[in-house]
């Protein structure tokens, strides 16, 4: 076919071009899954030249099919969210679904507007960042009444529903445990607040990790709100008790960054006068002073499995609700070192 042509582009064009069967390319539209990588990259390609595309979204609103999964965040300003986000494309793309992002800001307004998309049928499923069903449809309707769901990095609160993310328990344990591997028996578990489920896990990796050394150490935890502000206050709160940390185990990297500019402040060295370990490994932690020690979440891996589980729920729906729990990995920076007698 001559690309230039003004003549509609058929589905034998398409074939044509891509040098396959029609059946093919109907596979491919219909079920990329079931069509091998190589093979649906030279239809989608073939598609874009032909200028197919306004037919195969036709085929689509046939099937009931938009082709397009939501993502609704809290807030797009994580640091952790573009490599979800990443992981979360990169699958759709390859499978032939589109991505629309819901941020919500934690409104339940902003949340309702997203939720617009689903009754007029323009997604074909959700996947939750937000750490709790829909909250414009629940508890008001069954979660049945909704298309399939996957949680990814924070469990949906209630819900029934496949989840995808870092074992945060493992990861804060194997944390905990190198704090005291350098000696250290006053370490201070920094978390974001009773509500936050993932700062509970995180505590209890913590705990576990307390329970497993050679002398008892002593379970300490002190609450911030998650972001670096909160770790400069916690500091500010922990300097005015007679008995101080040696070490700083935060919730997450902003909390540390907080913590070791709080601390440098007040004139102390990290990690000579105090330890600091962080969670997420964002992208600031290595460009800080001292380069913080985290914990790596392998952000794009639970993106690619979270998209892959909720395409699989829509050609093979079930109510099965399941955990995939990723590694989270150690990385060894400068923030951490052995302790001091005294502090």
């Amino acid at each position: 076919m001559n690309e230039n042509s003004n003549k509609p582009a058929t589905i034998e064009d398409v074939a044509k071009l891509a040098g396959v069967s029609i059946a093919t390319v109907s596979r491919a539209i219909r079920k990329p899954e079931k069509v091998a990588e190589s093979t649906r990259k030279k239809v989608t390609q073939a598609i874009a030249r032909t200028g197919y595309t306004a037919n195969a979204m036709a085929q689509n609103l046939r099937m009931q099919r938009s082709k397009m999964v939501m993502v609704l965040t809290s807030s797009i300003a994580d640091p952790n969210f573009p490599g979800i986000l990443i992981g979360l494309e990169k699958t759709a793309n390859e499978r032939g679904y589109g991505v629309l992002i819901g941020n919500t800001e934690g409104t339940i307004s902003l949340e309702e507007n997203y939720l617009r998309f689903l009754s007029a049928g323009m997604v074909d499923g959700l996947v939750l960042l937000t750490g709790h069903l829909p909250v414009a449809g629940w508890p008001k309707s069954p979660a049945g009444s909704f298309p399939p769901m996957v949680a990814a990095t924070c469990p949906a609160s209630g819900a029934s529903i496949p989840y995808i993310g870092t074992d945060d328990v493992a990861a804060a344990k194997m944390a905990t445990e190198y704090l005291v591997s350098l000696g250290h028996k006053r370490i201070v578990y920094v978390g974001a607040g009773s509500s936050d489920h993932i700062s509970d896990l995180r505590h209890l990796g913590y705990r576990k990790g307390l329970e497993e050394s050679a002398t008892p150490i002593e379970d300490w935890r002190v609450d911030g709100d998650g972001s670096s502000e909160g770790g400069r206050a916690v500091v500010e709160r922990l300097f005015i008790k007679d008995t101080l940390p040696t070490a700083f185990f935060c919730y997450n990297d902003d909390t540390a960054i907080g913590v070791i500019s709080a601390l440098r402040l007040r004139g102390h060295n990290v990690p000579r006068d105090f330890s600091v370990i962080g969670f997420d490994d964002i992208p600031f932690a290595n460009n800080i002073t001292p380069a913080l020690t985290t914990i790596r979440q392998p952000r794009n891996k639970i993106g690619e499995i979270a998209m892959a589980t909720l395409l699989d729920q829509l050609s093979s729906p079930t109510k099965e609700a399941f955990q995939t729990l990723l590694h989270g990995d150690l990385v060894v920076r400068e923030s951490c070192g052995p302790t001091k007698s005294e502090v």
